[in-house]
């Protein structure tokens, strides 16, 4: 069958070698588990998965390579569809999740899944994933590094993140533009319960809206500056600090604050 084009609406960059997903393999442990790959593309990493005994469901949003794999992998169960319209929270059994998430999408995906998890971690739990470098800074990033912002505060909220690896833009076809890096999250219980994690997100959100400012002044955009003083008083946070320096313990205190 002959291999299909490659379409950048769906930020299709394939990777060339299985050898270079050794460190998901070793994270995900992924022999005699269900998995969920997104975006299996060429399926390198399908048949990597398929070799260390993973019972793999594909998800591929492009009708020509899903039809494509049909025929390469038939061992792997392709589901043509777009894997932000997944149901992750009626799996039936604990299954992991893997692959190389497109560039256009992967925070969204990473997010929903996430949210998926946050109630039931035993469900998903494994996450690992290719996606930015960038992405995999901020999904890892701790107080005080450039790139920590709302992203590393909400998946530190909800699961154990770590850089697996990095990987050069000569590793897929065709090569992006930008390094990309795996990423492994272990998904763990919120810290708080479904309705008070959106109020959650919403203030990590304004905290870090204007990143430039104190928090005195990013909160007071929000919420008004008396309100956002008394909060930082009550959570023990001078007023004066900026949102990259306060960790998940802080925001959680800043949020109860905040009422």
């Amino acid at each position: 069958m002959v291999r299909p084009a490659y379409r950048k609406r769906f930020g299709q960059h394939h990777l060339v070698s299985v050898d270079l997903c050794r460190p998901l393999f070793e994270f995900l442990q992924p022999a005699d588990w269900p998995v969920v790959e997104i975006g299996p593309g060429g399926g390198v990493l399908t048949g990597g998965l398929l070799d260390a005994g993973a019972r793999v469901l594909a998800l591929e949003v492009d009708l020509d390579w899903a039809a494509y794999l049909r025929c390469r992998l038939p061992a792997a169960q392709l589901v043509a569809m777009d894997a932000l319209a997944f149901p992750w929270g009626r799996l039936r059994e604990p299954t992991l999740v893997a692959g190389n998430l497109p560039f256009n999408v992967g925070t969204r995906i990473i997010g929903d899944l996430l949210v998926a998890a946050s109630a039931r971690p035993d469900l998903l739990p494994r996450l690992g994933f290719m996606v930015q470098k960038e992405v995999a800074d901020r999904l890892t990033a701790a107080p005080g590094d450039g790139a920590y912002g709302a992203l590393s505060v909400l998946v530190a909220a909800s699961a154990r993140a770590r850089r697996l690896g990095n990987v050069a833009p000569g590793s897929f076809r065709p090569p992006p533009k930008v390094a990309a890096a795996f990423v492994g999250l272990e998904p763990r219980p919120a810290p708080l319960d479904a309705a008070d994690m959106v109020a959650f997100r919403s203030t990590v959100h304004l905290a870090f809206g204007q990143r430039r400012k104190t928090l005195r002044n990013a909160l007071a955009a929000g919420v008004g500056r008396g309100r956002a003083e008394a909060a930082l008083t009550t959570a023990g946070i001078d007023p004066r600090r900026r949102a990259e320096t306060v960790d998940l313990e802080g925001f959680l205190a800043l949020h109860a604050a905040l009422g």
